[in-house]
Formats: C-alpha cells, sequence, structure tokens
C-alpha cells in the first residue's frame, strides 16, 4: 500500500473510532511510523482520574481533563469509592465509563467497565467490558498495549459468548484481537463461522475486507465490501474502503464514483478529509 493512501485510510479511521473502525493493530508497526510523527515518542505522561500514571500515546489520556472534567471525575471516583452498596456502586462505575467513553479516554471507559461487570456478573455487562476494552484496543499505540488489551477484550467477549453463543458482533470483533498474536487463523476462522451463521453479518463482512486490504488482497476486499453494502447500501465507511481498494486495482473511476457517495451521506468531518485527499490522489 502506498504511503498516500494509507495515510489516508488512518485518517479516515483511527480518528473517528466505533464500531467500524480499523484497528490500529492492522497497521504495521513501519507504517504507523508515517503517521504519528512526534507523538510516537511517548516521552510525556499523564494521570487519570484514576490516578495511573500512563504515556502520552493515542489510547491513552494523551489530552489533560479540563478543569469541568476533572471535576466530574473527582467527584464520581469519591462517589464509587464510599459507595458499599453493590448495584449503587455498579451505577456509578457506569456512569464513570460513559463519561470516560464520551471524552474518548477509552481505556478508562473499559476500566470501570470491567468494575461494572466483576460487581454485576451478567451478559449485558460482559459485552459492555468486551466492546469497551475492544474500543481502547483499537487505539492502542504499541505492541504490548495492543496485545494486553487485546487479551482482556477476548477475556469478557468470551464470557458473553459462553453466555450467549449468538452474539456474532461480539465474535466478529473478537476475531480481530487474533490479528497481530501467533495464531492469527484463528480470528480468519472466527469471521467464517459468524458468516457461515449469518452471511449478512456486517461486522463479520466487514472485518474480512479489513483483513483482505491488510493482506494486500484488494480483489478479496472490493468483493467483501460489496457484499456489505447489498446488505446495507447506508453503510459509509464500507463504501470508502471500497473506493479505496477499487483504487489500488487500477478502478479510479468506479473508486471516484463510489467517492462521490459518500462524500454526498457522511457527516463525519474526518472521513469527508479522507475522500478530499483520495479524490485529489485519483483526478
Amino acid at each position: 500500500m502506498n504511503r498516500s493512501i494509507l495515510i489516508i485510510i488512518i485518517l479516515a479511521t483511527v480518528l473517528t473510532g466505533g464500531l467500524y473502525s480499523l484497528p490500529k493493530v492492522v497497521v504495521s508497526s513501519q507504517e504507523r511510523k508515517l503517521t504519528q510523527g512526534q507523538d510516537s515518542t511517548g516521552t510525556q505522561s499523564t494521570t487519570s482520574a484514576e490516578g495511573d500514571t500512563q504515556p502520552a500515546t493515542a489510547e491513552a489520556h494523551v489530552t489533560p481533563l479540563t478543569a469541568e472534567q476533572q471535576r466530574t471525575a473527582t467527584n464520581l471516583t469519591n462517589q464509587l469509592s464510599a459507595s458499599a452498596d453493590t448495584k449503587n456502586k455498579a451505577k456509578v462505575a457506569l456512569q464513570l465509563s460513559d463519561f470516560y467513553l464520551g471524552i474518548r479516554k477509552f481505556d478508562s471507559a473499559a476500566k470501570y467497565a470491567e468494575t461494572i461487570a466483576l460487581l454485576e456478573p451478567n451478559e449485558g455487562n460482559f459485552l459492555r467490558a468486551g466492546d469497551r476494552y475492544y474500543d481502547a484496543f483499537g487505539f492502542a499505540a504499541n505492541n504490548n498495549k495492543s496485545a494486553n488489551l487485546g487479551a482482556k477484550t477476548r477475556e469478557w467477549y468470551q464470557k458473553a459468548l459462553d453466555k450467549n453463543p449468538n452474539l456474532l458482533n461480539a465474535k466478529a470483533n473478537l476475531a480481530m484481537t487474533y490479528v497481530s498474536t501467533e495464531t492469527p487463523m484463528q480470528g480468519i476462522m472466527l469471521l467464517r463461522e459468524v458468516l457461515a451463521s449469518d452471511p449478512t453479518n456486517e461486522v463479520g463482512l466487514f472485518n474480512l475486507g479489513l483483513l483482505s486490504m491488510r493482506s494486500n488482497q484488494y480483489e478479496k476486499a472490493t468483493e467483501r465490501f460489496r457484499q456489505l453494502l447489498k446488505v446495507n447500501a447506508d453503510n459509509t465507511k464500507a463504501r470508502f474502503y471500497l473506493a479505496v481498494s477499487l483504487a489500488q486495482t487500477g478502478k479510479n473511476k468506479e473508486a471516484l464514483e463510489e467517492l462521490a457517495i459518500v462524500k454526498e451521506r457522511e457527516k463525519d468531518p474526518n472521513i469527508q478529509a479522507a475522500v478530499a485527499e483520495l479524490e485529489k490522489e485519483l483526478k
């Protein structure tokens, strides 16, 4: 993948996050250096509301909390510490997890989601912990962090799946945590299981498309994203990746047609910026 297209992809995904973002573990260490610049040094550190000192990386608390945010975090953590009632403790932990998720502090959001799951072990809480660790995993800036957060993601998703094996989106996300392990094929097999159960599963199709891109199999990626768009034509992120895959196979005209649709429908300014950059590459 050439440097400019790589930067466009990272611009469109790492900055936006969410269900369909590309986990940074999918990008090789060498490629990461092209986009992170001085942020990759990690020489500074910040202190989170719970008192943990962490490196100033993309997934850690790079931007200090504002005074208002700090007050909110302190108030909630004090409530959590003071509460002796399990139900109330879980309620406050959920407020903390949602608070940190809202300000994109994914590590802390995951930590408090785990607290809830430990206090009240049930399928929904296991699933939330898995989802929030998956968010943190997707923004991990180094291999050790990715490995640790990937393991946590698998732990909580597996607990949820033990309760309910039909949580296909959880299984599809869990699969992506195996990409940089010694058993990457385990992830592929899990995704195939998902699609065997439901050939229209959007997360499974999307993740297989991403993995095809990662291995430079852009024809396969194109096929996966086209399949997904038959299921949900409004999935603009899938359409954006379809455009990237088409561009990588030399089908610039088709890629531009797909980008025009993305530009019309997508409201996220980061995706719009990525579309504009890719259009410049292709025209």
